[in-house]
């Protein structure tokens, strides 16, 4: 017989967990899809220390999370998120609902004893961001851990650049690159969404795609952002509505800053759903004083590397296939050579925060990190509405 785990019957855990960790889910659309992608198959390509079980997801349809629920394999079905909170055999609550929702779930799940991966951003403002936080360490102190879910983090190559970086292969870090395009958003008479208005969403482009791209710069680089100087745009103010009319866009298009790194590197940083022909193109480039990498996620399984100190006559950007067993998180899947895919950074990412959850260590990222991408973001905006003046994070 299994021993199920359960934050809720202990505030101070006294033995690390072992058996199975019951998950309930928050929002069952795209990100929902992703997350029990997730749930149900990271222990069956690796060896966990603990057993997800997905107890229940959760929506406002009652019609529409039945069929979730069947479609992406919960055993039940909830609409109400708090009915959540009160169930015994939930151990973590996995949130991937509109950033208006975030806080107010993850505070009174981490006060009820639930773990909690909340998707990114981590909250609409950075009150709210403190205010999660601020939960997530009080709740740390009773064996109740909080991840927010930078899923880019678990890209094989870009898990790889941290390590090069950090093992000093490219030198003293001068030069940082970062862009995320898309283009889904570049049709002016592409129908309203909650992701356009600021009450829901927070910000545009800046805090849906524009925060990974933060994060996974502060993370390859090991440094911080202290400041940024910035501007944004709104291509197409009215969007057509539901009801056949139109409906104001509150939020930016687009959002360019440049920014300076703790360890004194200065960089770029642009964010647009208006780049025709890019689909998901997240970019990074960092240049030292020994070498550069640059990784594009529309090639998500190569990571390229120019190493300053060979030869000139031959040195220059050669291409890494990270596909090898000794690359992170490759262990566990195909042989070298057969690529991995959007999906499995998800994957990657519930390995991690079980891991973790299971020797009673804090998941990374934590809403600590969050709050930091959160900073960067409010100063962003802050710089922004001043005329690109520089604002510190």
């Amino acid at each position: 017989m299994t021993q199920h785990l359960s934050a809720a019957h202990t505030a101070t855990p006294t033995t690390r967990p072992t058996g199975t960790l019951g998950v309930a889910m928050v929002g069952h659309s795209f990100m929902g899809a992703a997350h029990s992608h997730a749930w149900r198959s990271a222990g069956r390509f690796f060896d966990l220390p603990v057993s997800p079980r997905m107890v229940a997801v959760c929506g406002r349809d009652p019609d529409r999370t039945a069929a979730a629920a069947e479609r992406f394999g919960w055993d039940s079905a909830e609409t109400d998120w708090r009915a959540l909170l009160r169930r015994d055999d939930v151990d973590l609550v996995d949130i991937c609902t509109p950033g208006d929702t975030h806080a107010e779930i993850a505070v009174a799940a981490l006060a009820a004893g639930k773990h909690v991966l909340c998707e990114k951003p981590l909250a609409n403002s950075l009150d709210e961001a403190r205010r999660m936080s601020a939960a997530a360490d009080e709740a740390r102190a009773r064996g109740v851990h909080a991840m927010v879910g930078f899923n880019y983090r678990r890209v094989p190559a870009l898990t790889l650049a941290r390590k090069l970086v950090s093992e000093g292969r490219i030198g003293e870090l001068r030069h940082v690159r970062a862009m995320y395009l898309q283009d889904w958003l570049s049709d002016a008479d592409s129908p309203m969404t909650w992701r356009l208005r600021r009450e829901q969403a927070g910000s545009g482009a800046l805090g849906d795609i524009g925060a990974h791209v933060v994060d996974a710069a502060q993370f390859v680089t090991g440094q911080g952002i202290e400041g940024v100087s910035a501007l944004t745009e709104t291509f197409v103010r009215q969007r057509r509505s539901g009801t056949g009319g139109t409906e104001p866009v509150t939020v930016d298009d687009c959002a360019v800053f440049t920014a300076r790194f703790s360890g004194g590197a200065v960089g770029s940083f642009e964010a647009t759903r208006y780049a025709l022909g890019r689909k998901n193109a997240m970019r990074l480039e960092l240049n030292g004083s020994r070498g550069s990498l640059s990784f594009d996620l529309e090639s998500m399984n190569e990571l390229w590397f120019h190493d300053a100190t060979e030869d000139p006559d031959t040195a220059g950007f050669r291409r890494i296939v990270v596909t090898e067993p000794t690359h992170p998180y490759l262990g566990a899947w195909w042989p070298p050579g057969h690529l991995l895919g959007y999906e499995h950074t998800f994957t990657h990412e519930v390995v991690d925060l079980v891991t973790a959850l299971a020797t009673d260590t804090p998941p990374e990222p934590g809403f600590g990190d969050g709050l930091r991408v959160q900073g960067v973001l409010e100063a962003v905006q802050h710089s922004a509405a001043a005329d690109s003046a520089f604002v510190r994070v």
